[in-house]
């Protein structure tokens, strides 16, 4: 019997010490022209809320902007890059509607790991800027 209860106690404590691992991250990102590469002066910006759920890779977004020069065409996170740089898309944000944008996602390892160091930004692209006419660096809260 006292053998049955000490894997009881190692089970619930490995199980305990596995919840704790498990962690909610908030993010958020400032989106405006300012911030594309190379800059735009335009009047459109927006915020980003980002969470990830580090334990099933669950990514959630909420996206709201204003003052686009026409409908966005397309919305993505891209990465791995720093603000200076530009990279490739690496999460789609479906569909690319009027604000707010709001959608989730299961990532890869990888895009978690970019997440965590600030390696992804996420833009909204219009047809008078295909390359992207608001931009964001997602960062931790």
């Amino acid at each position: 019997m006292t053998k049955l209860w000490i894997a009881a106690a190692a089970a619930a404590v490995t199980l305990i010490s596995s919840a704790a691992l498990a962690e909610t991250v908030h993010m958020k990102a400032t989106l405006t022209g300012a911030a594309q590469v190379p800059p735009l002066q335009i009047n459109g910006k927006g915020t980003a809320d980002v969470t990830v759920d580090t334990t099933t890779k669950k990514l959630t977004w909420k996206i709201e902007y204003t003052g686009l020069s026409g409908p966005a065409m397309a919305a993505h996170f891209h990465g791995p890059a720093d603000a200076s740089k530009n990279a490739g898309v690496e999460v789609p944000i479906v569909p690319p509607g009027p604000s707010p944008l709001s959608g989730s996602a299961t990532i890869t390892d990888d895009v978690l790991k970019q997440l965590m160091g600030g390696m992804m930004y996420i833009n909204v692209h219009t047809k008078a800027h295909p390359a992207g006419e608001i931009r964001g660096q997602v960062e931790k809260q």
